[in-house]
């Protein structure tokens, strides 16, 4: 692991980012982050917890998983002269495309509005497992921003995480469809336990309360290749805050922006709880 004092990267945000120093592949943890549906604030939950790990000593890499709906460079406010479609493509070497983004992790970016990725091709599967077999081992951490539901790409896109963060809202829309996608996950990966964050919260505590009522129907109709009934872990609660509103109108993070505001600190506590359960602490 790396020293949590020693210097960060000096180059200005969106410029190429050097090579950290090679990590082992047992270090890397990859875990995608995905939803049932979108608008949830998937992308916003990767970019701000991807800047916490980061202040807490982690090497940490964003890849945009969404392959076809790419947004996470909106929400960075980053204008990259190449993406993931150039190194597919072969118009430039997957070291280019890697960039440092606000809040000092790195980023490799997806071209928005890419039919051609819309469907999982071989060519597709094959240049993004690829790209996660070179970069992982780089880095503590790879948070893989997958797009929202349950098509072919997000699945395989998923299916190279180790760990699965699902995020949701209160909403009866929002939470159907987590549990459609969670119910996928158990049945088609063989999963036995996903991890979920619920946003926009209106109270403390109803993260908890509706991980809870999802885990009774899971255990009511979801039964794992065990036998046992898929395991949902609360990892936290994002409380509704304007503040969230307002970083991403501005396309800045709000670990940077606004960080004492309530959500700021869940994202913070939320950094916590991924390093005590999932990562080894930095040196």
């Amino acid at each position: 692991m790396n020293d949590a004092l020693s210097p960060q990267p000096t180059s200005p945000a969106g410029s190429p980012m050097p090579a950290p120093q090679a990590a082992s592949p047992a270090e890397a943890r990859i875990i995608a982050i995905t939803s049932g549906k979108g608008g949830v604030g998937k992308t916003f939950v990767s970019a701000n917890l991807a800047a916490a790990l980061t202040r807490r000593g982690h090497r940490v890499l964003v890849l945009d998983a969404d392959l076809g709906l790419a947004n996470l460079d909106v929400v960075l406010n980053l204008h990259p002269k190449i993406t993931l479609h150039d190194v597919f493509t072969g118009k430039a070497q997957l070291e280019d495309a890697v960039i440092e983004a606000p809040g000092g992790f790195s980023v490799v970016l997806a071209g928005s509005g890419m039919v051609e990725y819309s469907r999982l091709t071989p060519e597709v599967r094959s240049e993004f497992l690829n790209v996660i077999q070179t970069l992982a081992p780089r880095y503590d951490v790879v948070l893989l921003d997958t797009g929202a539901g349950i098509s072919d790409v997000v699945l395989f896109s998923v299916s190279l995480a180790s760990e699965v963060l699902i995020v949701a809202t209160p909403e009866p829309t929002s939470l159907t469809d987590a549990y459609a996608a969670i119910k996928v996950l158990a049945t088609q990966q063989k999963r036995q336990h996903v991890r979920m964050v619920v946003n926009q919260a209106a109270r403390a505590g109803d993260g908890r309360a509706i991980t809870s009522q999802l885990q009774q129907v899971l255990d009511r109709f979801v039964t794992t290749d065990s036998g046992r009934p898929m395991r949902l872990i609360h990892m936290g609660d994002i409380p509704a805050d304007p503040s969230v509103r307002d970083a991403v109108m501005r396309r800045q993070l709000l670990l940077q922006q606004m960080p004492g505001c309530p959500a700021a600190l869940a994202v913070a506590q939320l950094a916590n709880k991924v390093e005590s359960t999932l990562l080894k602490p930095a040196a």
